[in-house]
Formats: C-alpha cells, sequence, structure tokens
C-alpha cells in the first residue's frame, strides 16, 4: 500500500513548493465554483447549449496569445511577481462577477468578458508557475511533484464542483461568485511567502523572436510534440463539459450536473492518491498515448448509457485517465525541458491542454444543437480514440521515449546534479 500512495519527496524538501500547493488548493477550489456557475448562469439566461459553448469560443483567442507571450515573460521577469498580479487580477474579475450577479436583472456579455479576461490571466500566469517548479524541487522529485500538483487540481475539482451545485441551488449565483473572491484573497497572501525567481542574466527579453526560438525548439522535439498534439485531440472531440447541464436534463437528473463536474477531478483524484507507481514507469510517451485513447473510449461509452449512475462512473473512470496521461506529460517536459526555455515550453504546454477544451466545447455545444446532446457526447470519444490512434503512427518517437535513455533526459539531470553539487 505504501508503494501506492503519493511520493512526498516534494513537499517535504521545498517550502516554497508547499506554499504553491496550498495556494493551488485554495485558489482551485473557488475557481471550480466558478467554472460551475457560470455556466449555469448562462443556461438560465439564455436557454441555448451554442450560448453555453461559446465560452470556449470567446476564451480562445487570448489564451493563444497570451499563453504564448506569458511564456516568453516568465523567462525573462521574476516569476513571482508574475504569480502574484495575475492572481490578484483574477480576484477582481470574481469580484466583477458577483457584483453582475447581485442585479435584478445580470447581463449576459460580462460573462463573455470576464471569461476573455480571466482567459489572459490564467495564460499570463500557468507558464510561470510551470517553469517555477522545476527551480524549486530537486531534478529526482519532479515526477513526484507532477503527482502532487495533480492531487491539487483534483483536490479542487472534486470539492468545488460537488459543493457549487448545492452552493448554486440553494444560497445562489452570488453566493458562489463570493467564495471565489475570497479563496483569490488567500490565494494571494499565500504567494507572498513565495521566494523570488529572477530570470537568468542572460535570459532573452519578451519578443515575436523569442517566442519563435522556443516554437522551434519544440518543433525539433518530435516526442514533446506529441504530447501536445495527443492532449488536443482528446479535448477537442472528447471534452463534453459545455453540454453537461443539458446531459443532466435528458437524464431526468438535474441534481447530478454538480456530480458530473466533479466526475472528472474524482477519477483524476483516485490516481493521484495511488500514484506511487508512476514513479517507476520510464516509458512516459506509451502511457500518454494509451491514457488518452482510453479517455475517449469512456466518454463515448457515457454519451450512450442512459443510466445517471453509469453515466457519473464513466465520466470518473474517463478522469482517472486524462490524469494518467496528464502526470506523464508532465514528467516528459519537466524533466527533458532547459531552463532557459522553460517558461515558453509551458506557454506552449498550456496551448496544448487548454485550446483543446475551449474547441472542444465550441464542438460538443454546436454538435449538440445540431445532432442532440448525447450524440455530441459519444461521436466526440470514438473521434479522439481514432485521432489518438493515428497520432501515435505517425509520431514513432512518442512511443519510443525512456526517461532513462532519452539524451534531453539525460543531459538535463547531469546539468542540474552538477549544480546541486
Amino acid at each position: 500500500m505504501r508503494a501506492l500512495l503519493p511520493d512526498l519527496a516534494p513537499w517535504r524538501a521545498s517550502a516554497d513548493f508547499r506554499r504553491l500547493w496550498l495556494a493551488g488548493v485554495i485558489t482551485n477550489f473557488g475557481t471550480f465554483l466558478t467554472f460551475v456557475a457560470l455556466p449555469v448562469q448562462l443556461k438560465d439566461l439564455t436557454g441555448s447549449a451554442a450560448a453555453v459553448g461559446a465560452i470556449g469560443a470567446v476564451e480562445l483567442l487570448p489564451l493563444i496569445v497570451f499563453g504564448l507571450y506569458g511564456g516568453a515573460l516568465a523567462d525573462a521577469y521574476d516569476k513571482r511577481k508574475l504569480i502574484l498580479s495575475t492572481e490578484a487580477g483574477q480576484g477582481l474579475l470574481s469580484a466583477v462577477l458577483l457584483l453582475n450577479a447581485l442585479l435584478p436583472r445580470p447581463a449576459v456579455w460580462p460573462l463573455y468578458v470576464v471569461a476573455a479576461l480571466s482567459s489572459a490571466l490564467g495564460a499570463l500566469q500557468r507558464p510561470a508557475l510551470d517553469a517555477l517548479v522545476p527551480r524549486i524541487v530537486a531534478h529526482d522529485h519532479l515526477p513526484a511533484a507532477a503527482s502532487l500538483n495533480s492531487l491539487r487540481w483534483t483536490v479542487g475539482g472534486v470539492a468545488g464542483p460537488a459543493v457549487a451545485g448545492v452552493v448554486v441551488a440553494y444560497a445562489g449565483l452570488g453566493a458562489a461568485y463570493g467564495a471565489d473572491l475570497v479563496t483569490f484573497v488567500v490565494s494571494v497572501v499565500l504567494c507572498l511567502g513565495l521566494a523570488a525567481s529572477p530570470a537568468a542574466h542572460e535570459a532573452a527579453k519578451p519578443s515575436l523572436r523569442s517566442i519563435a526560438e522556443g516554437a522551434r525548439y519544440a518543433w525539433s522535439r518530435k516526442e514533446l510534440l506529441g504530447t501536445y498534439v495527443v492532449d488536443i485531440a482528446a479535448m477537442l472531440f472528447a471534452m463534453p463539459l459545455a453540454v453537461l447541464p443539458f446531459l443532466a436534463d435528458e437524464l431526468r437528473a438535474p441534481w447530478s450536473l454538480g456530480l458530473m463536474y466533479a466526475s472528472f477531478p474524482a477519477g483524476a483524484l483516485v490516481v493521484s492518491l495511488t500514484s506511487g507507481w508512476t514513479s517507476r514507469i520510464h516509458r512516459h510517451g506509451r502511457m500518454v498515448v494509451l491514457s488518452a485513447a482510453a479517455w475517449g473510449l469512456a466518454v463515448a461509452a457515457a454519451g450512450v448509457a442512459g443510466n445517471v449512475w453509469l453515466v457519473l462512473l464513466l465520466l470518473t473512470l474517463g478522469g482517472a485517465f486524462d490524469m494518467v496521461s496528464g502526470i506523464f506529460r508532465g514528467a516528459m517536459w519537466n524533466q527533458t525541458i532547459p531552463d532557459e526555455l522553460r517558461g515558453r515550453l509551458a506557454g506552449i504546454e498550456l496551448l496544448s491542454y487548454s485550446v483543446g477544451p475551449q474547441l472542444g466545447q465550441v464542438r460538443s455545444g454546436a454538435m449538440a444543437a445540431w445532432r442532440g446532446v448525447r450524440t455530441s457526447v459519444w461521436s466526440g470519444g470514438l473521434l479522439c480514440t481514432g485521432a489518438v490512434a493515428l497520432l501515435a503512427l505517425c509520431l514513432p518517437g512518442l512511443m519510443r521515449y525512456d526517461a532513462r535513455t532519452n539524451e534531453h533526459a539525460v543531459r538535463l539531470r547531469a546539468r542540474r546534479t552538477g549544480a546541486a553539487v
């Protein structure tokens, strides 16, 4: 049993990792409250699946632009300052949602504006967060840190949606947005204790040239490229979040909406709590492909199932497979990308695991409006599995990747070991 439990070495060894982890747990809890409340409010105000799916469309452009620029900023400036300023900005946006919800007649347009601005701030922040982890965690502890960070996300992901369903139903949307605001305040206080993390003296200033340099490096690494496109395909085709409010209605179980949102992180939480085995796996690329394909099959089965409890079980299973894929993607990224490029590559990583879900919301919402909710879900799952299989055939380097022998992993391990000495 001890071998299955999460490896706590990064938590014990790094005070900054502990602060970042706790701040993430608190912020994620509040963020998932808004994550549920926002589409519910749009559904109530518009009654349109396409309008809910359009959230992904308004978030997409800021995500792309600011994700790439945020990566360049993370390589050129102090990561702590970037994290603090964007976290405070997210809190102000939660305050806007709260004020709008308290109006006698809430407006629709602020929901889209806040969604777009929140996407921009999240895109600016995430590369700094990702680039900071390899600096505050020992190289050999990075797979364990990836698992613990996944656990951090899933704790909020399970508790947030589950509580949000109750909060929205009995306390109202304003209570959900207000709680999100409080979590950002607490998170900012925790992040104030992080040590400064300035850029290297030779760091390139943010520019199109520096962004292009990171993109060229990513393109030259076909195993990294494989992790990006596999995740994009999985999320584009098989992420059904936009249609969950309508799926709950079709199953005549509107009470299950919060549980549906919580099912993906619940499955991820099970994997995170039993993630000790992941540190002993070295063929990370194969695990990324197999788990992404299994995610698609689980979602397809959920689209066919007619019993709400079976749907919840299948969505939970899908979340577990998605988490396995995420853990091994993170391990590959953190163990092979040099520090001077880490921010820019984190920006590209952000696009790989965020653009897919945003486009997936648009796809699932449009497909549901055209062919029905259930068809949108099961067809997307099958398309995901087929696309992942095709990508695995086209990118054999991903399937061959071995953390023990990969030249980039070996080189970075030697560099960090020498620096520690």
